[in-house]
């Protein structure tokens, strides 16, 4: 284990922390507790802000947009593996809004490949150097569009989105396997959010509505 250094953020134990919050908080799927402790949230953000990277609190990563926090990470990659094809593995996975790379870094670690599309530029070059030194193969980096998904990759096990907008853009929909599952904030016409789980069987989309959510808006186009 390397030598912990600085105010120790790259030290397990500080990990392992906030992973013992995350199971207390109820988040009981091994695979993701193992993601969550293996990758380093703290290299994720900016250093004016490491001293909270373990917190469980969503921070500004610039442009406007945030890094969620590590319950949301982790209950949003969990509701991805409960899906029908993922039990004997979470495949194919599309993930809209790669951000800083965080929640494509915990992807890479339980599903077989990661597709992660970023409409600015900005942040998806901050995700590729911050996810470079990781080696993830599996993990592809795309600049674009997100609310048209990414044809060429689909069909997918499970689509996840880092943004909420007042419909689920059909694209993704039909870009999900049979037995896959899309998890996304949407607007609840409150004014407000909450985290959508649409499961694709082969009657149809079947419709899950569950807690309130907080993420950024979901905008088209690329910047």
């Amino acid at each position: 284990m390397p030598v912990p250094m600085g105010v120790g953020l790259d030290s397990m134990a500080v990990r392992s922390r906030m992973v013992q919050r995350l199971a207390q908080g109820g988040v009981s799927s091994q695979p993701v507790l193992q993601a969550m402790a293996s990758v380093e949230r703290h290299l994720f953000v900016d250093s004016a802000l490491v001293n909270q990277a373990y917190e469980d609190t969503s921070l500004p990563i610039g442009l406007g947009q945030t890094i969620s926090k590590p319950s949301v990470v982790a209950r949003m990659t969990a509701l991805l593996l409960g899906a029908e094809c993922a039990r004997s593995g979470l495949g194919r996975v599309l993930e809209i809004g790669t951000g800083c790379g965080y929640q494509a870094a915990v992807l890479g670690r339980v599903a077989q490949e990661v597709y992660s599309i970023e409409r600015l530029r900005g942040l998806h070059e901050k995700a590729r150097t911050n996810l470079r030194p990781l080696r993830l193969a599996h993990v592809h980096l795309l600049f674009g569009d997100g609310m048209l998904g990414y044809a060429q990759g689909a069909p997918y096990a499970g689509i996840i989105a880092a943004a909420g907008g007042d419909a689920i853009p059909d694209a993704w929909c039909e870009q999900l396997a049979v037995g896959g599952r899309l998890v996304a904030p949407m607007g609840n016409g409150a004014g407000g959010q909450s985290l959508l789980v649409i499961d694709k069987t082969s009657y149809g989309l079947k419709r899950t509505v569950l807690e309130a959510v907080n993420f950024v808006p979901l905008k088209s186009g690329i910047a």
